[in-house]
This record gives C-alpha cells, structure tokens and sequence, in this order.
C-alpha cells in the first residue's frame, strides 16, 4: 500500500534548495518561445524625436494618427514564466497608407506625417509593457503585422512581428508561412477584439512574449 507518510518523510530527505522550490513554474512546462522573424528592410533609419509608447499622437500635437487605435499590450517572460523586467520593447509598423517611417518606403508621400511609426516602452515588475498605436494594414507583398523588438541590458534578445488572428492574408503570406510550427504561428497571432466601452471604436490586443533567456538581476 502506498504510505503517503512515508513518501513525504523520504522527499524531505532529499537535498532540495529552497530557492529551487520557491522558483515560479520550476516543475512547470517551458512555454513555447515567441519565434524570432525578420526585422525586414525598415527599420526606422532616422528615429523620431518621440519615441514614448504613444504612436497615435507625437509629443503634443493636436491633430492624431489616422487608423484604428488599438492598445497592444502584454508581458515579457522567459520560457520559465519568470518576468523579465526592465526590457526594452520597441514597436514600428507602416502607418493606415501602408508607409513606413523609413527613407526608403516606397510611399513615402503618401505617409501620415501625423503618425509616429516607432515607439520604445520599459517593462515594468510583471514584465508588463502597454503601446497605444492603430491596427496593422496591408501593403503589396505583407500580411497586417506589427514589428517587435526585446532588448535586455543593451543586447537584442528577440526580433519578431505580430499578427492579426482570422486576417486571411495571413495564409499567403511568405513569412509567416515560415513558421511550420502550429505552436509559433500561435504564439505570434494576436486577436484584435473591440475595446469594451470604446465609443471611438478603440481595439485591445494581447501579445505576451516568450524569450529565451533567463532574466539577468538588475
């Protein structure tokens, strides 16, 4: 018969850290690593003078980005579940005409001088970061997405992009359709649901992000 007693008895026996035991997700499953993407051709070349988290307005501008606002949002973690705090998560997307905020997009007269393109935000204890920006549009050869960089202590530690779920342009789409993996795809397609008690029409998106690093102490 099985002594639980017993069983507990002989576990405290076995030399365990206690950190090892206090640690989140120990014996947990490692989540599925966000999947590292190209950063393509534009990033931007000449950064904006506002590079806060708001892309919508730059610095006190009256006038506001054209575009379905959306707030993306999310955490950075490791594979463990552990929040990687004090990361830098930068953003830049091509603006509601399909311009980058790059020298050489290929549009750039028609770009949204309203629309600032490139944000940075810290994370903070949770390893949470928050971007207000407008919903990715297509341009000719893309799927919508949206362009994520992590970096940690001055180093890149991810390049990736986020997709819109459900959007079907994702099926011919030559980089996304690189990620073979069903759990990659996953992690890096976001659904863009309408903002409750929005009266403007505002979108929230969740993205959380996978690294695979171990968080370095501040």
């Amino acid at each position: 018969m099985f002594d639980r007693r017993n069983w507990i008895q002989r576990m405290a026996a076995v030399a365990v850290p206690v950190w090892v035991l206090r640690s989140p997700g120990w014996f947990a499953e490692e989540l599925t690593r966000t999947p590292a993407q190209t950063d393509g051709p534009f990033y931007p070349n000449k950064l904006p003078l506002d590079t806060d988290n708001d892309l919508i307005v730059i610095n006190n501008a009256l006038t506001s980005a054209v575009g379905a606002i959306t707030h993306l949002h999310g955490r950075v973690t490791d594979v463990k579940g552990v929040p990687v705090r004090n990361a830098v998560v930068e953003i830049w997307q091509v603006d509601n005409n399909g311009a980058y905020l790059h020298t050489g997009t290929s549009n750039k007269e028609k770009r949204d001088a309203n629309f600032q393109g490139f944000g940075r935000f810290v994370t903070g204890m949770s390893g949470e970061y928050y971007f207000r920006t407008i919903k990715p549009v297509p341009y000719p050869g893309r799927t919508p997405h949206i362009h994520v960089k992590v970096r940690k202590n001055d180093k890149v530690v991810l390049s990736t992009q986020c997709y819109i779920k459900g959007e079907p342009q994702n099926a011919k789409d030559g980089i996304y359709k690189s990620l073979r993996d069903p759990k990659q795809s996953a992690a890096v397609t976001v659904a863009f649901d309408p903002l409750p008690g929005s009266r403007i029409g505002e979108l929230a998106a969740r993205f959380d992000i996978v690294v695979g690093m171990t968080p370095m102490m501040d």
